[in-house]
């Protein structure tokens, strides 16, 4: 099955053309990165003092998906606050590998769905009390 085909004539070979032009257009990048660089460098913007870590200012909050941790850290010890996440990601993580059994009864479905229900619930309700906190 093998045919000859004839070269085309408006086709460019890639090794020594396009090598040649990707290396050209890395170049021209990195020398302008590195002009962008010695511009930044030697003109520093300085919009605010230095941030000082020690010190938060009181109308800082997370983003909407941290909300819910943020608003358990108020009300729980620091260490237990910041490892339940932890503890109940990978409670997550590897529930299916211990849970190998099949599903048949009505009232375990019923049970896992009240108890997702009230965790997303409690999910929810932290969040939005974090945002208005």
């Amino acid at each position: 099955m093998s045919e000859n085909i004839a070269p085309d004539e408006k086709s460019v070979p890639f090794y020594p053309d396009h090598i040649t032009l990707e290396a050209k257009v890395a170049m021209w990048f990195g020398i302008g990165l590195m002009i962008i660089g010695i511009i930044g460098l030697s003109n520093p913007v300085g919009l605010q003092p230095p941030a000082n870590p020690m010190d938060t200012p009181a109308h800082v909050k997370p983003e909407w998906y941290f909300l819910a941790m943020y608003q358990l850290l108020k009300y729980l010890p620091k260490t237990t606050g910041a490892l339940v996440p932890v503890i109940l990601a990978g409670v997550v993580l590897v529930w299916p590998f211990l849970d190998r059994k099949a599903d048949v009864s009505a009232k375990t479905s019923r049970t896992r769905f009240v108890v997702i229900t009230v965790l997303m619930v409690i999910l929810i309700a932290l969040t939005i009390w974090g945002e208005v906190s």
